[in-house]
């Protein structure tokens, strides 16, 4: 978490602010080059990310 809002974050990824939810509630499953997009709007890798999200997928199936 970076602090900052949704619509400024997907401003900054370049995607739609609705698209951007979707992906959060895991309503959409986003492509290699969306992933790209959001790693670098986050200045992290896109490896970084993919691991976080591993990391949060599996501490909510232990939830």
């Amino acid at each position: 978490d970076q602090g900052i809002a949704q619509d400024e974050f997907a401003g900054l990824a370049g995607i739609a602010r609705s698209h951007m939810g979707k992906i959060e509630r895991g309503e959409h499953m986003p492509t290699l080059a969306l992933i790209l997009k959001i790693s670098l709007a986050l200045k992290i890798s896109s490896a970084e990310l993919m691991t976080a999200t591993e990391r949060n997928l599996y501490l909510q199936g232990d939830a």
